[in-house]
């Protein structure tokens, strides 16, 4: 039988470096977003677990549906961590000289799909509050700020946030992001989980938009989930990773 458990280095480690949070950002901006705990890991058992919603499956209605995040969490989002488990696993067995070396290729890309869609949820569920709890309204304070400085006014920035994730190719992520080279914010899209991310950028805010996230409510309206997100972002939440990600 296959010993599943890793070490909290490997994990971490392997994960920063090759999934979303290596594609988006440097290790010290990474860790400044999540912590290894946000990310469900279970140091006892050497994996990740699927961390818990931050609120309960109908927290979010009407602007998202509870049966959506039932599925949406439960399955498609536990789908990423076994994934993600799997991948870490047989890539630490090829190094130690039981697994084939041939397929490192393979399990490098099942790491990058399966550990970016990880983050990606981790952060979107938490990017995420019950309307007047927290969720919708307006930034604040130091990001409102450069909102406003980058995109010309907030109305803007959400025109153009809207316009990307509306037109992602198939299935992805829209998103702000900091670009800790020019210190700009930036609105862009992310095709699956990991291809066509932008290096040196740390993820603010993400709204999936591969259908399993609003067909059941939505169907092909894609732009009026995405409408119907914005109800519910936590922005305080947005306002305390961009103050991390510019430490």
């Amino acid at each position: 039988m296959t010993d599943h458990s890793i070490d909290r280095r490997t994990a971490i480690g392997t994960i920063a470096g090759a999934a979303a949070l290596g594609a988006f950002a440097a290790p010290s901006h990474a860790a400044s977003v999540l912590s290894p705990e946000a990310l469900g890991w279970n140091k006892a058992t050497g994996a990740y677990e699927l961390p818990p919603l931050p609120y309960a499956y109908d927290a979010l209605e009407p602007h998202i549906d509870a049966q959506t995040m039932r599925i949406h969490h439960d399955k498609h989002h536990a789908g990423y961590v076994r994934g993600l488990n799997r991948a870490i696993v047989m890539l630490r067995d090829i190094r130690e000289g039981k697994g084939d070396v041939g397929l490192i290729k393979h399990w490098s890309r099942e790491l990058a799909f399966h550990g970016s869609g990880h983050v990606n949820h981790t952060l979107f569920w938490t990017g995420m509050a019950p309307a007047g709890k927290g969720g919708g309204g307006y930034p604040a304070g130091d990001l409102a700020e450069r909102i406003d400085r980058d995109f010309g006014t907030f109305e803007q920035f959400v025109a153009q946030f809207k316009a990307a994730s509306k037109s992602v190719e198939g299935s992805g992520w829209g998103w702000l992001v900091l670009d800790t080279l020019s210190g700009r914010l930036l609105v862009t899209q992310t095709e699956k989980h990991q291809n066509q991310t932008m290096t040196g950028a740390v993820p603010l805010l993400g709204v999936d938009v591969w259908e399993h996230a609003y067909y059941l409510k939505y169907q092909n309206r894609r732009g009026d989930y995405i409408a119907a997100f914005l109800n519910v972002v936590n922005w305080p939440e947005i306002g305390r990773r961009y103050d991390a990600a510019r430490r």
